[in-house]
Protein backbone atom coordinates (compact mmCIF):
# COMPACT_ATOMS: atom_id res chain seq x y z
CA UNK A 1 0.00 0.00 0.00
CA UNK A 2 1.56 3.40 -0.87
CA UNK A 3 1.95 5.93 1.64
CA UNK A 4 1.05 9.64 1.74
CA UNK A 5 3.56 12.34 1.87
CA UNK A 6 3.00 14.07 5.24
CA UNK A 7 2.28 16.79 3.49
CA UNK A 8 -0.42 15.80 1.26
CA UNK A 9 -2.14 14.38 4.36
CA UNK A 10 -2.22 17.56 6.10
CA UNK A 11 -3.98 18.86 2.49
CA UNK A 12 -6.56 16.45 2.09
CA UNK A 13 -7.37 16.77 6.12
CA UNK A 14 -7.88 20.25 5.19
CA UNK A 15 -9.98 19.74 2.65
CA UNK A 16 -12.46 17.58 4.46
CA UNK A 17 -13.37 19.71 7.27
CA UNK A 18 -13.59 22.55 5.30
CA UNK A 19 -16.04 20.73 2.68
CA UNK A 20 -18.12 19.33 5.73
CA UNK A 21 -20.20 22.48 6.52
CA UNK A 22 -19.63 22.47 10.15
CA UNK A 23 -19.38 26.26 11.37
CA UNK A 24 -15.66 26.94 12.81
CA UNK A 25 -14.97 29.38 15.73
CA UNK A 26 -12.09 30.99 15.72
CA UNK A 27 -10.55 30.95 19.64
CA UNK A 28 -9.71 34.11 22.05
CA UNK A 29 -6.86 35.12 22.14
CA UNK A 30 -5.62 35.82 25.87
CA UNK A 31 -1.81 36.87 27.13
CA UNK A 32 0.34 34.59 25.39
CA UNK A 33 -2.38 31.75 24.46
CA UNK A 34 -5.46 30.64 23.34
CA UNK A 35 -8.48 30.92 25.30
CA UNK A 36 -12.07 29.42 24.32
CA UNK A 37 -14.47 30.67 27.25
CA UNK A 38 -16.62 32.52 25.47
CA UNK A 39 -17.29 29.52 23.11
CA UNK A 40 -17.39 26.67 25.47
CA UNK A 41 -20.77 24.34 25.05
CA UNK A 42 -21.43 24.85 28.46
CA UNK A 43 -21.60 28.35 28.66
CA UNK A 44 -23.60 28.72 25.06
CA UNK A 45 -26.07 26.13 26.42
CA UNK A 46 -26.46 27.95 29.80
CA UNK A 47 -27.48 30.82 27.78
CA UNK A 48 -29.76 29.21 25.48
CA UNK A 49 -31.57 27.81 28.53
CA UNK A 50 -31.83 30.69 30.83
CA UNK A 51 -32.86 32.97 27.75
CA UNK A 52 -36.13 29.79 27.18
CA UNK A 53 -37.08 30.27 31.12
CA UNK A 54 -36.97 34.07 30.56
CA UNK A 55 -38.93 34.62 27.50
CA UNK A 56 -41.34 32.13 29.37
CA UNK A 57 -42.04 33.77 32.32
CA UNK A 58 -40.95 37.88 30.96
CA UNK A 59 -44.36 39.68 30.51
CA UNK A 60 -44.64 40.61 26.83
CA UNK A 61 -41.85 39.37 25.38
CA UNK A 62 -41.78 37.31 21.89
CA UNK A 63 -41.94 33.41 22.67
CA UNK A 64 -38.46 32.59 20.93
CA UNK A 65 -35.51 30.46 21.05
CA UNK A 66 -32.02 30.84 20.64
CA UNK A 67 -31.13 28.35 17.73
CA UNK A 68 -27.08 29.25 17.69
CA UNK A 69 -24.67 31.37 18.20
CA UNK A 70 -22.01 32.70 15.25
CA UNK A 71 -19.43 35.49 15.71
CA UNK A 72 -18.81 34.21 19.06
CA UNK A 73 -15.56 36.38 20.68
CA UNK A 74 -14.13 37.77 23.74
CA UNK A 75 -14.05 41.63 24.07
CA UNK A 76 -12.29 42.49 27.45
CA UNK A 77 -10.69 39.57 30.02
CA UNK A 78 -9.86 40.72 33.36
CA UNK A 79 -7.74 38.40 35.37
CA UNK A 80 -8.13 37.74 39.29
CA UNK A 81 -5.77 40.27 40.89
CA UNK A 82 -5.05 40.36 44.87
CA UNK A 83 -7.45 39.46 46.89
CA UNK A 84 -8.34 42.91 47.94
CA UNK A 85 -8.85 44.16 44.52
CA UNK A 86 -10.57 42.12 42.07
CA UNK A 87 -9.97 37.90 42.65
CA UNK A 88 -12.56 36.98 40.13
CA UNK A 89 -11.18 36.13 36.39
CA UNK A 90 -14.10 37.94 34.24
CA UNK A 91 -14.46 37.09 30.62
CA UNK A 92 -16.56 39.63 28.53
CA UNK A 93 -17.82 38.26 25.40
CA UNK A 94 -20.10 39.11 22.49
CA UNK A 95 -22.12 37.03 20.10
CA UNK A 96 -24.79 36.98 17.20
CA UNK A 97 -27.99 35.28 18.66
CA UNK A 98 -29.71 33.63 15.77
CA UNK A 99 -32.94 33.30 16.96
CA UNK A 100 -36.20 31.01 16.07
CA UNK A 101 -38.30 33.42 14.07
CA UNK A 102 -35.16 34.11 12.35
CA UNK A 103 -33.94 37.23 13.48
CA UNK A 104 -30.21 37.76 14.77
CA UNK A 105 -29.59 39.40 17.52
CA UNK A 106 -26.41 41.00 19.33
CA UNK A 107 -26.04 38.91 22.87
CA UNK A 108 -23.78 40.14 25.41
CA UNK A 109 -22.45 38.10 28.17
CA UNK A 110 -20.07 37.69 31.46
CA UNK A 111 -18.42 34.80 32.52
CA UNK A 112 -17.60 34.84 35.86
CA UNK A 113 -14.33 31.76 37.43
CA UNK A 114 -15.15 30.08 40.18
CA UNK A 115 -18.66 32.05 41.03
CA UNK A 116 -20.74 28.94 40.15
CA UNK A 117 -22.85 27.63 42.84
CA UNK A 118 -21.27 27.21 46.04
CA UNK A 119 -18.19 28.52 44.06
CA UNK A 120 -17.65 26.02 42.06
CA UNK A 121 -17.76 26.26 38.43
CA UNK A 122 -18.44 29.66 35.95
CA UNK A 123 -21.35 32.25 36.39
CA UNK A 124 -22.44 33.28 33.14
CA UNK A 125 -24.68 36.87 32.99
CA UNK A 126 -26.21 37.46 30.03
CA UNK A 127 -28.42 40.14 28.05
CA UNK A 128 -30.02 39.57 24.57
CA UNK A 129 -30.33 43.15 22.80
CA UNK A 130 -34.36 44.00 23.15
CA UNK A 131 -34.80 41.44 25.10
CA UNK A 132 -34.05 43.47 28.32
CA UNK A 133 -37.50 44.76 29.22
CA UNK A 134 -36.79 45.51 33.18
CA UNK A 135 -33.73 47.23 32.22
CA UNK A 136 -31.48 45.36 34.70
CA UNK A 137 -28.35 45.55 32.20
CA UNK A 138 -29.52 49.18 31.44
CA UNK A 139 -32.06 48.50 28.49
CA UNK A 140 -29.12 48.08 25.86
CA UNK A 141 -27.06 45.61 27.70
CA UNK A 142 -24.69 48.61 28.17
CA UNK A 143 -23.39 46.92 31.45
CA UNK A 144 -21.68 43.89 30.10
CA UNK A 145 -19.88 45.80 27.03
Amino acid sequence: MARLSPLLAVGFAVSVVLSSGIPVRAADYVQGGYDDTCGQASVLNRIVNRFAYQVRHVPNLPQVGIQNFSDVRMTRFEPSREPELAAVERHYCKATAHLSDGVQRPVWYVVEDGMGFVGIGNNVEFCVAGFDRWHVYDGQCRTLY
